[in-house]
């Protein structure tokens, strides 16, 4: 076989040309993208009823979101995700039952809280093997669910942070029993999260994870800043999950240790183990699929709910999940093919040349 001889004489300024296009073509928002929003933004009209249980669908779509931007994309693996989830929440709890009760306000600090404890652990979370990650990152978690039981004058302990009352979103909406005004906060809280993810995700940022997540070796070769791309990455991802747990704060009006417990990490795991990691809407759809799994599994068997989650879990193992969801991964700009149906392979840049 031989090389194409227009490959071998690209320059890097067509490379770049390439590359800026192909982003440009996975940057284009699909219809099966705008239908999925579309349908969203339905169920405001057409589910009333349901309001409060797809509020907590929003919720558990962005914190997976926030786990998929490095596990999916850095190949990042932790098992204590939870503990910016519930660092979050605490934060725009203690927020508001202090008198700072507006919610937007309290997404801000919340997200800016678990920025900063994102970044103070990324430099001991991104040391060592992946055993290591998980490790830490299963401890940071513990850490702070023990802090939170211990300083029960500020978190209320296993009590509960309690009077927590929240001022209505813009000045204008009040939060309502039936959970109308939450579940219309968080899926646009969500919403706009998810598009700024997108945008990452199919920038050059989103292209150096993901050749680091495949070889961080080679990546390092070729001049991109590893650890600082990682640091990056991991950062907001805290900050994603410090705002799902704020949304959860604020949409409950009510905080407990359970936000920082490991049951936490480990269900938000299933979630994108069951939609799929590395393509943003692995979490979304993996959200609604628990959700709905475990609200018809408890009201069929309330005992034993968790029994038949485990064994749908163990027949997606076997069955292979990737062969399960390649083709609602085809609906995506990630994956969709060139229109002649082959992948279209860049330009390669002589070594000499770069």
């Amino acid at each position: 076989m031989h090389a194409d001889p227009t490959a071998e004489t690209a320059t890097p300024s067509s490379t770049a040309d390439a590359v800026r296009r192909r982003l440009v073509r996975k940057g284009r928002w699909s219809v099966a993208e705008i239908a999925f929003w579309l349908v969203a933004a339905a169920t405001l009209v057409f589910l009333p009823e349901r309001h409060l249980i797809l509020n907590e669908i929003a919720i558990i779509g962005l914190f997976a979101l926030s786990l998929d931007l490095i596990l999916g994309y850095a190949g990042i693996v932790s098992l204590g995700h939870a503990a910016f989830f519930g660092f979050g929440a605490y934060a725009a709890g203690i927020l508001a039952k202090h008198g700072l009760a507006d919610p937007l306000l309290g997404l801000a600090v919340a997200s800016l809280a678990t920025a900063l404890l994102g970044f103070a652990t990324s430099f001991l979370v991104l040391r060592g093997t992946d055993l290591t990650k998980l490790m830490v990152t299963l401890g940071v978690a513990l850490l702070l669910g023990e802090i939170a039981n211990q300083a029960s004058w500020l978190t209320g302990g296993a009590d509960g942070l309690q009077g927590i009352s929240m001022g209505p979103v813009l000045g204008l909406f009040e939060f309502d029993i039936f959970g109308t005004t939450a579940y219309a906060y968080s899926l646009a809280v969500t919403f706009v999260l998810f598009v700024i993810a997108r945008r990452i995700v199919v920038s050059p940022f989103g292209l150096s994870l993901r050749s680091i997540r495949d070889n961080p070796l080679r990546a390092r070769a070729v001049g991109i800043p590893v650890n600082r791309r990682l640091v990056a990455v991991y950062t907001l991802a805290a900050a994603y999950a410090g705002v799902a747990g704020a949304l959860l704060a604020q949409t409950t009006q009510f905080v407990s240790l359970d936000v920082l417990a490991f049951h936490r990490s480990a269900d938000i795991m299933l979630v994108l183990v069951i939609g799929g990691a590395g393509y943003l809407y692995g979490g979304l759809l993996g959200a609604i699929g628990f959700k709905i799994l475990q609200d018809i599994l408890s009201a069929w068997t309330p005992q034993y709910w968790q029994f038949w989650i485990g064994l749908i879990l163990v027949v997606l193992v076997l069955a292979g999940r990737e062969r399960l969801t390649d083709r609602v991964k085809a609906l995506w700009p990630r994956s969709r093919p060139s229109p002649d149906g082959k992948a279209q392979a860049l330009p390669v840049t002589p070594a000499r040349e770069v």
